[in-house]
C-alpha cells in the first residue's frame, strides 16, 4: 500500500515524479500570473512595464525554485 506524503517536503526529499509535477505546476502558475496580471493591467489601463514590475519579485522566486528543481532533477539523473 502506498502512503501519501503529508505536509511540505523539500526539493531534496522529493521523488523524480514529484519534482516533475512540481515543475509543471510552477510553470503553469508562472504563466497564469503573467497572463492575469497583463489582462488586469489592460483593463485598468496600466502600462505593461509597470504591471510586470509589480510581479517581478514573485517571478524571480518562481524562477529560482524552478532552477533548483531542474538542478535536483539533473543530480538524480546523474545518480546523485
Amino acid at each position: 500500500m502506498m502512503t501519501e506524503r503529508s505536509g511540505n517536503i523539500t526539493i531534496e526529499e522529493a521523488t523524480p515524479q514529484e519534482l516533475s509535477e512540481l515543475a509543471a505546476e510552477l510553470e503553469q502558475y508562472r504563466d497564469r500570473l503573467i497572463n492575469e496580471t497583463l489582462s488586469t493591467a489592460q483593463r485598468a489601463k496600466i502600462k505593461k512595464d509597470r504591471a510586470m514590475t509589480n510581479i517581478e519579485p514573485s517571478l524571480a522566486r518562481i524562477d529560482a525554485t524552478l532552477q533548483a528543481i531542474r538542478q535536483r532533477q539533473s543530480t538524480l539523473a546523474d545518480g546523485n
